[in-house]
């Protein structure tokens, strides 16, 4: 034979140790997010329109995909800041004005594009 009683007997107790190391490790990991996250976030079907970032509540927000209710609060933050030093004036006007908020990058920005929607801009006339 190719392995002796005694080394079978080990290679036994190895594999049962190994075997036995992976279930306990198993049994206490945490569980796994999926990996890629689902297309729409959890409260999508909320939303019963696009939304106006100037107006939106930061629930409303944070039922957007990718938006969560940290980011929701900084979109709102940054909206009340701007508010402060041009008060006649909407904060965001475009897609483009929400890169001022910190962690929207221009993935995000794609992400959020199908869910928003700006004021008109109005010609100024005297």
């Amino acid at each position: 034979m190719f392995w002796t009683p005694r080394q079978r007997l080990a290679l036994s107790v190895i594999i049962l140790l190994i075997l036995s190391y992976l279930l306990i490790r198993y049994q206490f990991t945490p569980a796994r997010i999926s990996n890629p996250q689902p297309p729409d976030a959890p409260r999508a079907s909320d939303l019963q329109d696009k939304l106006d970032p100037n107006t939106a509540t930061a629930d409303d927000l944070s039922s957007l995909p990718n938006l969560g209710p940290a980011m929701a609060r900084r979109i709102i933050d940054d909206r009340n800041q701007f508010q402060k030093s041009h008060p006649n004036q909407p904060p965001y006007k475009s897609l483009a004005d929400l890169l001022r908020v910190k962690g929207i990058g221009p993935a995000t920005l794609e992400n959020l594009r199908p869910y928003l929607r700006f004021p008109a801009t109005q010609p100024s006339g005297n």
